[in-house]
């Protein structure tokens, strides 16, 4: 097809799986035109946080003045990638890291529990999930990962208002993916491909993420 094995779609539904980050504004779809209803066709509106769904972060969600998603050519999103699974039911910990090969500027995806039981597409936000800590945030900082993706809605520890992880990843110029969903993702290597919408100084941007191998 394009020259590649397989392909895993490792997005969200959104209206479906998904749910939102406590505060954040619930995907909505509405029909403002209807085909059903005499309309001459189907014409929907979208209400949604730009964190909805399977998103990815720049570094200006965090830092003034960082990069938004415009500041990036389209080929930034499309990067190597390794699939690492964690057995731990509560976070991602520097020891999970040390032995990880990794080129830098890759991306890394973590399949948790998270995937394992359908937490990450529950459509319900869970205040017990598998996170990261800021210790192993520091890990992917010094191996200069490009990416770093978690299988739930926030890569945060509940209720750190600090956001201490997303100020270590995205201060250094890490891109974080966010609501993926990696149950039926073997570990191993692969080729993400997460293009965001084109917004102008966007923050964040849902995308359609797809592994390929």
């Amino acid at each position: 097809m394009i020259g590649c094995r397989d392909i895993y779609d490792i997005s969200v539904i959104l209206g479906e799986e998904s749910f939102p980050f406590p505060g954040d504004p619930p995907f909505s779809k509405e029909m403002v035109l209807s085909i059903q209803d005499g309309g001459s066709c189907d014409v929907s509106k979208l209400t949604m946080s730009a964190h909805s769904g399977t998103h990815i972060d720049a570094p200006s969600h965090f830092f003034a003045g960082g990069n938004t998603l415009t500041d990036y050519p389209a080929e930034s999103f499309i990067l190597p990638t390794r699939v690492v699974a964690i057995e731990d039911r509560q976070s991602i910990k520097p020891e999970d890291l040390l032995d990880i090969d990794i080129d830098p500027g890759n991306a890394l995806l973590f399949k948790t529990d998270n995937s394992e039981t359908g937490r990450c597409i529950s459509g319900i936000f869970s205040e017990r999930f598998v996170c990261m800590t800021p210790e192993a945030a520091a890990v992917c900082v010094e191996k200069k990962v490009g990416l770093v993706g978690l299988d739930y809605i926030t890569i945060e520890k509940h209720g750190d208002d600090a956001f201490p992880i997303h100020r270590k990843l995205l201060g250094s110029g890490i891109f974080i993916l966010e609501g993926i969903n990696l149950k039926n993702v073997p570990p191993g290597r692969y080729t993400l491909v997460c293009l965001p919408l084109k917004i102008k100084g966007g923050e964040a941007s849902p995308v359609r993420a797809v592994l390929l191998s």
